[in-house]
């Protein structure tokens, strides 16, 4: 619908530089330039090299995004950025675009939750979130349980990992497999011809004196790692692909268990999962058929919207429109520690950025 708000959405807080235009809950643009192979030779994401990329992209990514949708600047009705949590400079890197055009053009700025926006992108697929919702987040940085009632201020955190995220540990078992960078779908790929029940390798955090929702992986990437380590040792040829497929169950069992238990604790019926490893093949089979069998209604997002992008925070920000919450002002800067429970960042006292529009900037850029 016409009268429905018009957001672009920036996100760099990892090494995806993601820009996506959302009119209400309709997707009309989602383009990134990903810097992962830039990094693929490090084994990992190197914080320095993901800045500069971003600052690289940025302006080409956004002029993509606004063409693709069939938009103009001038048509936005508010811009959304992640704010945090991430690294520390490639968030400045889109808070500082973020402000630049939304100060050029006159319009409101809303800061937002980066596991916020991976939860309201799932509005983008299967319409209006329903309240309250369970969210599973998984992802390189993130494996987390959150209690949404309101996405636009109310997100409680029910549990999270305590040690290596789910898909930290993925690519850490591919680097010792000798698979590459990233690890989550290689592992994924060799596991399809693997035997899932071949080793028996640990679930963490898993036992009845526990944290019922809170995750720890590091126990199983080590034990992952040692059990290849012997087979080396013993002049063994190492069962890729049945290793692959043990690592990956005992990462998805402890997942869905986890999740489909708080759901019936707290009497929700529904479980939406996102994040990076969403993506993962055996993770959407065995929570599906661990949701229906508790009566639980599953929400994943198709995979290009479960990792990193721009219409997620896209998507969160026009809720924010259409909600009328406050926008930020410019004293939003960005925070790598920023808790969930802070789904935006609003005003602050100093003077909002489409108060006070600096004309000759604005009539330089787009007139």
């Amino acid at each position: 619908m016409a009268d429905e708000p018009l957001v672009l959405g920036i996100e760099t807080s990892c090494d995806e530089t993601g820009v996506g235009v959302v009119r209400g809950t309709t997707l009309l643009a989602d383009a990134i330039a990903s810097s992962v192979d830039e990094h693929a030779r490090f084994g990992g994401v190197v914080p320095e090299v993901a800045s500069r990329a971003h600052l690289e992209a940025m302006v080409p990514t956004i002029e993509r995004a606004l063409k693709e949708a069939g938009v103009t600047a001038r048509d936005l009705d508010g811009i959304a950025v992640t704010a945090g949590p991430g690294l520390a400079g490639a968030l400045l890197v889109g808070v500082s675009a973020a402000k630049t055009y939304a100060y050029a053009l006159g319009k409101p700025l809303y800061g937002v939750n980066h596991l916020a926006s991976h939860i309201c992108v799932d509005q983008l697929e299967h319409g209006a979130l329903p309240e309250p919702t369970m969210a599973l987040l998984v992802s390189g940085g993130h494996s987390s349980l959150l209690l949404s009632t309101d996405i636009t201020s109310d997100v409680r955190p029910m549990g999270a990992t305590i040690d290596d995220a789910a898909g930290e540990a993925f690519d850490k078992i591919a680097r010792v497999l000798d698979l590459g960078f990233p690890g989550g779908p290689v592992i994924d790929r060799y596991a399809k011809e693997g035997d899932p029940t071949a080793i028996a390798f640990p679930r963490g955090l898993t036992g009845p004196r526990d944290p019922a929702y809170d995750f720890s992986f590091s126990g199983l990437k080590t034990a992952v790692a040692r059990w290849i380590e012997a087979k080396r040792a013993a002049g063994e040829d190492v069962p890729v692909r049945d290793v692959a497929a043990s690592f990956q169950e005992a990462v998805v069992d402890v997942l869905t268990r986890k999740a489909v238990r708080a759901c019936k604790d707290e009497g929700v019926d529904h479980l939406m999962i996102g994040g990076g490893v969403a993506a993962n093949s055996r993770l959407r089979v065995l929570a599906q058929e661990r949701c229906e069998a508790a009566g639980i209604r599953l929400r994943v997002p198709r995979p290009k919207l479960c990792t990193d992008n721009g219409a997620m925070v896209a998507a969160l920000g026009a809720e924010m429109v259409a909600r009328n919450r406050a926008a930020s002002d410019w004293g939003l800067s960005a925070d790598s520690s920023l808790p969930v429970t802070d789904p935006h960042v609003p005003g602050r006292g100093h003077a909002h950025p489409h108060e006070h529009v600096h004309e000759v900037a604005k009539e330089n850029l787009y007139s």
